[in-house]
Parts: structure tokens; sequence; C-alpha cells
């Protein structure tokens, strides 16, 4: 088994939000460091859950296919690496969110909770683009 490389170490990793519990994040944000460009909540079916899953939106389906490129984190662990996201965290559940091209801002796109999962790219998103203004 291969351990994972994360960009910063955590040693690195400040208390920037109260505990939210976990939330499941893609390699391509904490291995690659990639900003956050794609994110949902949904309501959470147990205690330790958040309801969060973040990805780069530079996933394609093969990537997410495979389970290895994805963990459970503290949703705090995921601000560090991108602290963009910290202002929607307590966002209302069954909603999701893509980066606005070139900003720091996020904008409300469809949710659909029967398809989305964590190792699922998300249905209707082209991963590799950014909604622009």
């Amino acid at each position: 088994m291969t351990e994972k490389k994360f960009k910063i170490s955590s040693d690195q990793i400040k208390q920037l939000i109260g505990n939210m519990g976990g939330c499941y994040a893609s390699d391509k944000i904490l291995i690659d460091g990639e900003p956050v460009g794609y994110r949902y909540r949904e309501e959470p079916d147990d205690k330790w859950y958040s309801g969060w899953s973040f990805f780069s939106g530079s996933e394609d389906q093969a990537y997410a296919d495979d389970p290895r490129n994805f963990a459970i984190y503290e949703v705090n662990t995921v601000a560090n690496y991108d602290q963009a996201i910290i202002p929607y965290l307590n966002s209302e559940f069954d909603w999701a969110y893509q980066r606005i091209a070139s900003t720091s801002q996020f904008r409300e796109v469809p949710f659909d909770q029967e398809k989305e999962q964590p190792n699922r790219v998300p249905r209707g998103l082209n991963p590799r683009s950014e909604i622009t203004e």
C-alpha cells in the first residue's frame, strides 16, 4: 500500500473552524494541492459526517471510480487547503456549489442527491470547467 504524501503536513494544519465532523475529499485537493472547484452537502446519515464532499473539479469518472483517490478528513483539514470554502460551510443540506472562475466565490448549481456520491463525478458537471461571470 502506498502512503499518501499530503501537500500540507499535519503540523501545519491550523484550527480555522469549529469541529464540524468528517467529510469526503479528493486527493486532487489534499495530495495535488488543487483548490476546491465543486462541493456539495447532503443530509448526514451518521454523527461523524458533516454531509460535505469536496472535489477539485479536475477529476474524471475513471479517477472518481477509484476509492483510493478519496478519503475521509475533518472539514477543518480541507479548509486549510482552501479557505474559500469557510464562508459556505454552514450552508443548508442538499445544496451544491461550483467555483466561479478566477475567484474565491462559489455559485449554487443543481444538486441531485440520488446521483451524487463521494466516488462519483457530480452529474452534469464538466469536471474541467468553471463557471464564469
